[in-house]
């Protein structure tokens, strides 16, 4: 199992979760199986998204997809705020 974690602030909660559930890149058509949100509990203004993929090509290729269709968007990404920061990580134990 791959998770895809992302980092990054957002200009409003509710306006960043109202864009995430439109998912204008398609979670469940790339891989995604599971996903989780938080927050800091100091700061309601960043969000930590993990997103699970049964294959590494497939948390990769996602990302790129974000990369390039989503976060340089401002009408895609109307809440975003800064550049995310993310990784692929696997799941070892």
């Amino acid at each position: 199992m791959f998770t895809l974690q992302i980092e990054h602030a957002v200009k409003d909660f509710d306006m960043w979760k109202a864009a995430f559930d439109r998912d204008p890149a398609d979670r469940a058509g790339s891989g995604v199986v599971a996903h989780r949100i938080g927050r800091p509990v100091e700061d309601d203004r960043y969000i930590v998204a993990e997103l699970d993929f049964e294959r590494r090509d497939q948390a990769e290729e996602f990302l790129a997809k974000l990369r390039e269709n989503v976060w340089n968007s401002p009408d895609v990404a109307p809440a975003l705020s800064g550049s995310p920061q993310a990784r692929v990580i696997e799941l070892v134990g």
